[in-house]
């Protein structure tokens, strides 16, 4: 019988722990508070930036087309950047903080002055966390949220479309879209007729890329969420530098060393440290 509250939930994120760090995947997706019973999460200044355009971009989605623009997106990200202002988001001083703001601000103008599928027809999946069952006979669940879905009227498909605020490429070897090519597969009846990266920290434009094979997705995602599922039985979760820069922060937390400053939207306790 399903249950998903004893399944293993994996998603992009929660794979892409594991690959950085075994450890880093147990303290960010496995360990909880002993005192909130809640799982701990590190706010540093990307993050910061990345959950500040992605609040603005998210809100346009429910609007009608005609609607998006209809209140300045640059006062939007005022609003949503004061949820992040000072140590909310990490930030050691007001002039690391001005600088991460100001990337913003370029950010939103950038999507003012070239809006491009912003103001086209968009498909919204439904439930605050998209997610099926993955592998009903390994207990495996797969989830994940997709930042925009272009709704295609010519031949009633979408178009995966997901938002970059860092300056890096995602890895072609990144398991991003072929988790969110299967979960559009799985949780709407539309097909997928393309999908691209918008790096918008420097270009005006989405850039395409090939829609991956859902085959060999789902049998390289089966094959690294079972190591996973292994690694949470037998609780061999561990770090193979004996510390890296990916799990210390981390570590620190557990440790009592970082500093509480608030509940997420997912109720994770959220900390800040000084390293």
């Amino acid at each position: 019988m399903k249950d998903k509250y004893s399944a293993l939930w994996v998603s992009h994120s929660s794979m892409g722990d594991y690959l950085k760090c075994p450890r880093l995947y147990f303290l960010k997706n496995v360990y909880r508070d002993p005192k909130t019973g809640h799982k701990i999460m590190l706010m540093q200044p990307p993050l910061a930036l990345g959950q500040a355009v992605h609040d603005v971009v998210e809100s346009l989605s429910i609007l009608p087309v005609e609607k998006r623009l209809y209140e300045p997106l640059m006062e939007k990200f005022e609003k949503v950047w004061e949820k992040v202002h000072g140590e909310l988001g990490g930030f050691k001083d007001a002039s690391e903080e001005k600088t991460y703001k100001e990337r913003g601000k370029r950010i939103i103008r950038r999507i003012v002055d070239n809006p491009g599928p912003i103001l086209e027809k968009a498909v919204r999946m439904n439930g605050d966390l998209p997610h099926f069952w993955f592998s009903e006979e390994e207990n495996i669940i797969l989830c994940g949220k997709i930042d925009w879905l272009q709704y295609k009227e010519i031949d009633d498909s979408v178009h995966i479309l997901d938002f970059k605020t860092g300056k890096h490429d995602e890895d072609s070897d990144s398991f991003q879209l072929p988790i969110y090519a299967l979960l559009v597969t799985n949780c709407q009846k539309r097909k997928i007729s393309g999908a691209s990266y918008w790096y918008l920290d420097r270009d005006d434009q989405p850039t395409q890329i090939d829609l991956p094979d859902l085959e060999k997705a789902k049998k390289d995602i089966l094959e690294l969420a079972k190591k996973i599922q292994l690694a949470r039985k037998i609780n061999h979760m561990v770090c193979k530098q004996n510390g890296c820069h990916f799990c210390m922060p981390f570590e620190a937390i557990a440790q009592g060393k970082g500093k509480f400053i608030g509940e997420s939207e997912y109720r994770q306790d959220v900390f800040i440290t000084n390293s």
